[in-house]
């Protein structure tokens, strides 16, 4: 797993990783937190052990999302835990942000390497097999779903299923983390599906205490 080693070694790369720490990845936005001020949530994911936050908020008005990465990237850096910002490889870059993380119809892998540079984390979305076959150089961990159907996108892609996501993540030597329907029901099942790590909305943007959901997370993932 040589890509693997090397996304270990990045300057930021593994950040939010503490010594068997699995990866829990909170992927949020306003649009994630009705009533609720979505950096306060990550605050108490992070306190929770959550390992990474993904800035998630599509067709955001680019001051206010800038804003918002910034305000983010003040509470997630003193804790040690990475942010990465979802799709828009020049807003990661602009505010100093840890990664990006790209979708199969965003910006190609390479030109949002080119455009973070060769420290940043770059996370890629792979939805089928096919997709996994496809996977570029460069590419520091994969996030595989949904692998069950999900509030949180509507636009996903169908649902791979357990046994999908499992076929998924063996054609794949990179990091992976499931993300679609996961919670503390099936995080256990997802590990021994070739999980890595979990990377989760609803689960506990939606949680009335998003610290506690996150312990709850991270204690399922390694039954």
């Amino acid at each position: 797993r040589a890509r693997a080693a090397r996304a270990g070694r990045r300057r930021r790369g593994g950040a939010g990783r503490r010594a068997g720490d699995p990866p829990l990845c909170l992927v949020v936005g306003p649009r994630d937190t009705p009533g609720r001020d979505p950096v306060a949530v990550a605050v108490a994911a992070i306190a929770g052990g959550a390992t990474m936050v993904q800035l998630r908020w599509k067709a955001a008005p680019p001051a206010e999302a800038a804003a918002l990465a910034r305000r983010l990237l003040a509470v997630c850096r003193p804790a040690g835990v990475a942010l990465v910002v979802n799709d828009d490889a020049a807003l990661a870059a602009a505010v100093g942000a840890d990664g990006v993380h790209v979708g199969q119809s965003d910006l190609a892998p390479a030109a949002a390497r080119a455009r973070v540079g060769p420290e940043a984390i770059l996370g890629l979305s792979v939805e089928n097999l096919a997709q996994a076959g496809r996977v570029a150089a460069g590419v520091d961990y994969v996030g595989i779903g949904p692998v069950w159907a999900t509030p949180s996108k509507t636009d996903a892609a169908p649902p791979l299923g357990l046994a999908g996501f499992a076929a998924v993540r063996a054609a794949l030597a990179l990091p992976a983390m499931a993300i679609g329907g996961v919670g503390a029901a099936n995080a256990g099942a997802l590990r021994r599906a070739g999980a890595d790590g979990l990377a989760v909305i609803s689960a506990i943007a939606g949680a009335d205490d998003p610290a506690a959901a996150a312990r709850v997370l991270r204690q399922a993932f390694r039954e």
